[in-house]
């Protein structure tokens, strides 16, 4: 039986280096990773070159601009990799018949509701980047309806990268104390759990335990619970033994380029009751996150 061929593209940022990580679990999977050099999304030449070469059944995008103050101003690049990568991406997969798996955000749901988000609450992005990812799921579901899935996820972190995580290691390490906002709230995900999960959910559409017709459509994926940066702050000092004091202040006292949503906490019910899996909270991500950190 031959191997399931999956393309993963942005393997050099946070989300694709933790798919390299796990994917030895997954031996049934044969895995091409490209990073930007290898395969750039936007690219139309970089694309057919690449579904030339070989078939694949899946393509998840990892790739994507995601510095989100800095695509306030470099708008064609966050459009590029946002907007016309994924546009590009679904009309190859649409082309060759490969199944897409869109990674999204939280913060194309700057809607002002104030519980968990449902995959069908309305979209109102308010910053380039959020207005481009979104512009993006879009374009993927379009052109693409039939076998392409979004997953929108929330504050990403990871030993591998940049991320709020190791911002904070590195500040608690040089600052007595750190000001950080409380009034945005959310939930962080480890990018492994995220990893995992995704590779679990096609996993389990392969071998026919789910129907592969549920690989299409928005889902939501984070960890479990709920949070502040605040509050993450303090459990990423807590955790790592770190004497840095936090203290709370309010967004409108940190202003940025980029706005924030206020909240954006993911309902997940859609996902844990297609594909059967338990999520970890994100405080487990975090004990685990800092344990390979110290190592390293």
């Amino acid at each position: 039986m031959s191997k399931i061929s999956i393309l993963v593209t942005g393997a050099v940022g946070q989300i694709g280096m933790e798919l390299a990580a796990v994917a030895p679990q997954f031996p049934d999977f044969d895995f091409v990773f490209a990073d930007s050099q290898q395969l750039n999304i936007s690219s139309h030449d970089d694309i057919q070159r690449m579904f030339a070469s070989r078939k694949f059944d899946y393509c998840i995008n990892a790739a994507a601009y995601t510095a989100v103050d800095k695509a306030q101003t470099e708008r064609k690049k966050t459009a590029l990799a946002n907007m016309i990568g994924p546009y590009l991406l679904a009309c190859a997969c649409k082309e060759n018949q490969t199944r897409l798996i869109q990674l999204s955000t939280d913060y194309v749901y700057h809607n002002g509701l104030n519980r968990p988000l449902l995959e069908d609450d309305p979209v109102e992005p308010k910053s380039a980047y959020a207005f481009s990812k979104c512009a993006g799921d879009e374009a993927v579901l379009r052109f693409h309806s039939e076998g392409a899935m979004v997953v929108r996820t929330s504050w990403v972190f990871s030993s591998f990268g940049h991320n709020f995580v190791k911002t904070m290691l590195r500040l608690g390490r040089e600052r007595p104390e750190l000001r950080v906002v409380f009034d945005q709230i959310g939930t962080p995900t480890y990018a492994r759990h995220l990893a995992r999960a995704l590779l679990t959910a096609i996993a389990s559409a392969e071998s026919g335990a789910v129907n592969r017709d549920l690989l299409r459509g928005v889902y939501h994926f984070s960890n479990e619970g709920v949070a502040s940066w605040y509050d993450f702050a303090l459990a990423v000092f807590e955790m790592s033994s770190l004497p840095c004091a936090v203290l709370p202040i309010e967004t409108k006292d940190y202003p940025t380029p980029a706005q924030r949503p206020p909240y954006s906490v993911l309902n997940k019910t859609k996902w844990k009751t297609a594909f059967g899996q338990a999520i970890p909270h994100w405080r487990e991500g975090l004990r685990e996150c800092l344990e390979i950190l110290d190592r390293s």
